[in-house]
């Protein structure tokens, strides 16, 4: 399986796999990456089922082929994270376009994830719902996973848009607090799809749809609705019937 670094920077992967392979007697691979990357394996017909966070990119792999089968799992949302000290005044914003638009006016120092990954399409997305692009020394293409970038938000003093359940993981380690969130524009909905056997025969369709089902079904989304850190929910069940 290829997915996106936040289901196992979560560490819900830890409490969602091992059911599973022991029901099936199987081992679930993963290959973590951002969901650019992840899709891509499934283009290659590298992996036999992508678990991702980016609907549009997700959409579009099926549409040309490379998927069947997709289903809705889960969703959080996304935060902006930054020092307590909150420089360029995002806990006055409004909304997230208004919370871009005041880290480019400021140039105040922004980790970009810079990698293709579901939460890098979405900054993407917005600084262009913002009519913006950013550029110059005050923006910075990381290049890295979740955790790296929230480690170089913290180091450099800087903002970065990171999903709810990969800090809620790490924040006790990190000296950053959530200094936007709450806007429509930051809800993250995660969706499972197998690689299409059509396309890739050699792919193991039968057990990747399985999986499928068990996440999908009571008992997997009865486990992502309650694993919680500290109390706090990373995320919600989203299956439909």
């Amino acid at each position: 399986m290829s997915t996106t670094t936040s289901t196992e920077n979560s560490g819900l992967l830890s409490v969602l796999l091992p059911p599973f392979e022991k029901v099936e007697s199987a081992k679930v691979h993963v290959i973590a990456v951002g969901t650019g990357k992840a899709l891509k394996l499934g283009e290659n017909g590298d992996v036999d089922v992508v678990f991702v966070h980016s609907r549009p990119a997700e959409d579009k792999f099926v549409e040309q082929g490379f998927g069947i089968d997709r289903r809705d799992v889960m969703y959080n949302d996304f935060v902006i994270v930054g020092s307590n000290e909150d420089p360029a005044h995002l806990m006055n914003a409004k909304t997230a376009l208004d919370a871009f638009k005041k880290l480019a006016q400021g140039r105040t120092p922004f980790i970009s994830r810079g990698d293709d990954s579901g939460t890098h399409k979405k900054e993407k997305a917005i600084w262009n719902k913002a009519g913006m692009k950013p550029y110059g020394s005050w923006y910075i293409e990381a290049g890295q996973g979740m955790g790296a970038v929230l480690q170089m938000a913290a180091q450099k003093n800087a903002y970065c848009l990171t999903d709810r359940g990969t800090f809620i993981r790490l924040q006790s380690k990190l000296p950053l607090v959530i200094v936007f969130d709450g806007d429509k524009e930051l809800f993250n909905p995660y969706g499972m799809i197998a690689v299409n056997p059509a396309r890739h025969p050699q792919v193991n369709y039968l057990l990747a749809k399985k999986f499928i089902e068990f996440v999908t079904g009571k008992q997997g989304q009865e486990i992502i609705n309650s694993y919680r850190i500290n109390g706090q929910q990373l995320f919600f069940p989203d299956a439909k019937k």
